[in-house]
């Protein structure tokens, strides 16, 4: 009797679950849409943040990076952490974390809180975003109806970084630099109540957390990025930049002998045995390493050269969001009819054509003519290549690890996004400088004395010199990420090799219940 009155009065929530696909997915996808555009809002409010919190040039980039790199860094552990916690529970942890940081960002008074803040948003996020996307296999069922919902999450995540620029543009031209950050809150209050009421949590699996593991892997990409950010001012013979480098490469070696003695590593290394998931994720890397690129690089074409208002700057990306949309959704419906590897292909290719374009970019372009092709290009490429990729990483992957699969496929994004935009903005730094000294002789041979007075006042060429040097490194940039369009090219030709759309994961649809 008390059994039936218990499931009696158990029966509405239960009843919520799995009879709503539409709203499951809803919270699933506006998750993963607040984690990756907080990458990509904050950048049109730079200047802002700037001015308020008294950031210098150097610490201004510790805004993005100290989210990225926690983000990336800890993706592996937040994957583990819902394989043996409990995939919703975990999600909603993640999802809670990240508005507490996003109201502390919102209200910081000085620096060091505002870099504490977008840390522990990036945990918040590592928490959040690899459960998000393995839920998906917990929530719906296996074929059409998890290739849909693969299509939506690959959209959206696809899309976020462009919403994002949309989206702060808005924000910092009609409000103020901090509604970049408490747009989130109410957001993620949202999700937290939704998700307990729509979302069925998974089988737990009992296990250990590879602390040692996350830190090494962590602290190696920090490491890592810092050198090539400081060789782009300082060089590459600077002492600071050397042991930089030798300090990620100590630890990211640590990381590798921890992860292959410890008997339940946040990255089992046998998922890196399967060519194509070993491919997908390779893959991953180099297509974000250019997106991220590509998205910083235009953003400052655009504002410095074009002189775009940040929200007409944040509009400009509005082209490229629809097209990742609509290839993304497109992929998703043809999955069973092609499999993965023709959108691989295409995807890659397009984004290879779309960069190789922006390389042509010069004083003289317009938005039109010289960055509204090459970003539609590359657009439906990323599209193309989301949802399939996705498939891939995910397939033949046991179900207890599927977490530690979907955390890999992550933390290769936001990694070749830190690592390609510092490895980019290192080759922009080199070329600026060697173009700024020629554009200096040619300024001194034909300045004025009142130019020359200015320019020994404030040690700055003025346009149109200054521009030269601009667009010049930017172009440099480009030429930098087209050979991380190349590389994932080749991967995508010569690497993966599936055919048709491999089994995803054997996760049953609706967990273990409440």
């Amino acid at each position: 009797m008390a059994t039936s009155r218990a499931l009696a009065e158990a029966s509405p929530a239960t009843a919520r679950r799995g009879q709503h696909p539409g709203i499951a997915l809803t919270v699933i996808a506006a998750t993963q849409l607040m984690v990756v555009l907080d990458i990509t809002i904050v950048n049109i409010a730079l200047p802002h943040i700037q001015q308020a919190l008294g950031f210098n040039t150097t610490e201004l980039s510790w805004v993005i990076n100290a989210y990225t790199l926690t983000f990336g860094g800890l993706l592996l552990l937040g994957g583990r952490a819902g394989d043996i916690l409990g995939r919703r529970r975990v999600f909603m942890v993640g999802v809670l974390v990240f508005s507490l940081a996003s109201l502390l960002g919102g209200v910081a008074q000085s620096s060091a809180w505002l870099l504490a803040a977008r840390a522990l948003q990036g945990l918040g996020g590592a928490i959040a975003s690899p459960t998000a996307l393995a839920l998906i296999a917990t929530n719906f069922k296996e074929g059409p109806e998890r290739n849909r919902a693969f299509g939506v999450f690959s959209a959206v995540a696809g899309a976020g970084g462009a919403i994002g620029l949309l989206l702060g543009g808005m924000l910092t031209s009609w409000l103020s630099w901090r509604w970049v950050f408490f747009v989130n809150v109410p957001i993620g209050i949202a999700i937290a109540l939704l998700a307990p009421l729509y979302i069925n949590e998974s089988e737990r699996h009992p296990g250990r957390f590879d602390l040692t593991g996350a830190f090494t892997a962590t602290a190696g990409m920090v490491s890592l990025v810092y050198g090539f950010i400081r060789a782009s001012d300082h060089g590459w013979t600077d002492a600071v930049t050397l042991t930089a480098f030798s300090l990620a490469l100590a630890l990211l070696a640590g990381f590798l002998f921890n992860e292959r003695r410890v008997p339940q590593p946040i990255t089992p290394l046998h998922l890196f045995r399967d060519r194509n998931r070993s491919g997908a994720y390779a893959l991953m890397l180099c297509v974000t390493a250019t997106m991220f690129s590509i998205f910083f690089f235009i953003t400052l074409f655009v504002q410095e050269i074009l002189g775009f208002s940040p929200l007409r700057a944040g509009f400009a990306f509005l082209p490229i969001s629809v097209a990742i949309i609509a290839a993304a959704q497109f992929a998703a419906r043809n999955q069973l009819r092609w499999g993965p590897k023709p959108f691989l292909v295409t995807g890659s290719l397009l984004v290879l054509a779309g960069v190789a374009w922006a390389t042509q970019i010069d004083i003289d372009s317009t938005y039109v003519g010289g960055i509204l092709g090459p970003t539609l290009l590359f657009g439906f490429g990323m599209g193309s290549i989301f949802v399939p990729v996705m498939l891939t990483a995910v397939s033949h992957v046991a179900p207890h690890e599927t977490g530690a699969a979907t955390g890999m496929l992550n933390t290769t994004q936001q990694v070749g996004g830190s690592l390609g935009l510092s490895i980019l903005v290192t080759v922009f730094g080199t070329a600026s400088r060697n173009e700024a000294r020629q554009q200096a002789g040619a300024f001194l041979r034909q300045a004025t004395p009142q130019q020359l007075a200015q320019f020994r006042a404030t040690g700055r060429l003025p346009a149109p010199y200054s521009s030269q040097v601009l667009v010049h490194g930017i172009a440099s940039a480009f030429q930098m990420g087209l050979v991380f369009a190349a590389l994932a090219a080749t991967i995508a030709v010569f690497v993966i090799k599936v055919g048709r759309l491999p089994a995803p994961p054997a996760v049953s649809p609706s967990g273990s219940g409440a």
